[in-house]
């Protein structure tokens, strides 16, 4: 259900599935719009797959000049799956985040916080 909700929003369609819910959460208990609010589950929803310690993670997203970051701490250990080879596997996040925001008229990066 996740995984379709995230498709449907990188390729346009209605956001949230079928009924019309959100599936990360609540825009206005936070107070960020809904799509921001995806976009920061994606990047949860990824990390958390990819690393040894998934219970370590934690994404929060800051309001900048430039638009918004979504940044990301772990483990030290696991800094290097986030990153990847040469930095592809960051790179591909960074540009499945950065083309869903810009379809919202959004800049937003992503950082791997030390």
């Amino acid at each position: 259900m996740f995984l379709k909700a995230i498709f449907n929003f990188l390729s346009g369609g209605a956001q949230g599935g079928a009924s019309g819910k959100s599936v990360v959460g609540s825009s206005k208990a936070t107070g960020q719009s809904g799509s921001l609010r995806d976009l920061e589950g994606f990047v949860d929803y990824v990390v958390r797959l990819l690393v040894d310690y998934p219970d370590e993670v934690s994404i929060r997203t800051e309001e900048n000049d430039e638009g918004c970051s979504i940044q990301i701490s772990c483990r030290k250990e696991d800094i290097g799956k986030i990153v990847g080879k040469r930095g592809k596997t960051i790179m591909a996040i960074r540009s499945l985040v950065s083309g869903a925001a810009g379809r919202q008229r959004k800049r937003v990066s992503v950082e791997v916080l030390d």
